[in-house]
């Protein structure tokens, strides 16, 4: 009954997910899930937002979990009203804070065709986890009858139907997006890096059509970008290419060229005559800045300062913007473009609220106004500064 809704890109077994995995992508869910008025409100979530998420060290583990709720996400709707005509939310009373939990197990059930979780003997127990598969087990003849009644009502051949048209236009074009990747002009040269992966086995071709296999290519506009097939990531990791920096992975929708901004999504870059960068990172965590330095020195660069300041508090006096050459403002997008939301969270350190919009795919009209209005003041501000 699940079969067409699964994303490609989650990597999964038939018989379900560790428990941390759950926990975690319940957390991403609570803080990210649609709320509806209170009059039309029959499942509740609770009102608890800004959750801090459980830590979980694995990459594989993580991106499975983001995946996992941003399919939640997406079938909200369906799996209340299958909650609600199963009487699930009425038999098995289940705390508010633990809804979004349900949610997230309860997609994964029914993409299992309902059959029971098979557990790993090294898998952490989470006794929240193992209470709530256990209601879902209990109701499972009834929800799976409920989702049954579900796709007679919206004559659903898979609940991948149910999805807006262009939800499922991105998410089966995300399968099949090219790899693309820039060459760290710091540690190589785009010669040097084709020859490392051609003696790896990779074969170059001339243009992103004849991709397949292991090949790549030069993209035809920016000559320090080489795209690979998609499945390829995890062989680029042998070359020790990506591991190195000299090879870096980018999000076709924010491919960005400067070696500061691979570090930060939206940073302000200040560029003096000696060479010097100033990035402006008022908006990361104290955690968050330590891990974008780690990346500019892994990467080669030597000339990058962060400062802590807003962009906008910085005066023309400042010191540090005397003899200032250029100022280059790389504002917030809307992402609204993006195929693989959570692969662009996931490397592009982005906002997990975007999972919202883009399991809808559309972006609030006061979030696309407050980008906007963000963007005129901080042009605004930099034509004042003499450069």
């Amino acid at each position: 009954w699940g079969q067409g809704c699964r994303s490609t890109s989650v990597p999964r077994s038939q018989l379900g997910f560790p428990d941390i995995i759950y926990l975690l992508a319940s957390v991403i869910f609570q803080n990210n899930h649609r709320e509806k008025p209170a009059a039309h409100r029959l499942v509740n979530y609770g009102k608890e937002r800004g959750l801090p998420l459980p830590q979980v060290k694995d990459e594989k583990m993580q991106r499975t979990a983001y995946e996992l709720a941003f399919n939640t996400l997406k079938y909200q709707e369906l799996l209340e009203d299958i909650m609600i005509d199963s009487c699930f939310y009425l038999t098995q009373p289940t705390p508010n804070d633990q809804m979004s939990l349900v949610a997230v197990m309860l997609y994964d059930f029914q993409d299992r065709k309902f059959l029971p979780r098979k557990r790993h003997g090294e898998d952490e127990i989470v006794q929240e986890v193992k209470d709530v598969e256990s209601f879902l087990l209990r109701s499972k003849t009834k929800l799976a009858a409920s989702l049954a009644r579900c796709r007679i009502k919206h004559n659903l051949l898979s609940i991948d139907y149910i999805l807006p048209e262009s939800v499922k236009i991105k998410q089966e074009r995300s399968s099949s997006l090219p790899l693309y990747t820039w060459v760290n002009t710091l540690k190589s040269s785009v010669d040097e890096v084709q020859s490392v992966l051609k003696s790896a086995g990779f074969s170059q071709v001339k243009s992103i059509g004849q991709l397949e296999g292991q090949t790549f290519c030069q993209d035809s506009h920016c000559g320090d970008i080489l795209v690979f097939p998609a499945q390829l990531k995890a062989q680029l990791y042998t070359t020790r290419l990506l591991r190195d920096h000299t090879l870096i992975i980018q999000v076709q929708a924010s491919q960005r060229k400067e070696v500061s901004d691979m570090s930060s999504p939206s940073p302000t870059y200040l560029n003096k005559v000696d060479e010097i960068f100033y990035v402006c990172v008022s908006d990361r965590t104290n955690a968050h800045r330590e891990e974008l330095q780690q990346a500019v020195t892994a990467m080669g660069s030597k000339n990058v300062t962060l400062i802590p300041e807003d962009f906008q508090s910085l005066d023309s006096r400042d010191k540090r913007l005397q003899k200032l050459r250029v100022i280059l403002l790389t504002p917030k997008c809307s992402v609204s473009a993006v195929s693989n939301p959570v692969e662009f969270i996931l490397q592009e350190n982005g906002d997990t609220e975007l999972l919202q919009d883009l399991s809808q795919s559309s972006i609030a009209q006061s979030k696309l106004e407050a980008l906007v209005a963000q963007q005129r003041t901080d042009i605004d501000h930099a034509l004042k500064c003499e450069c």
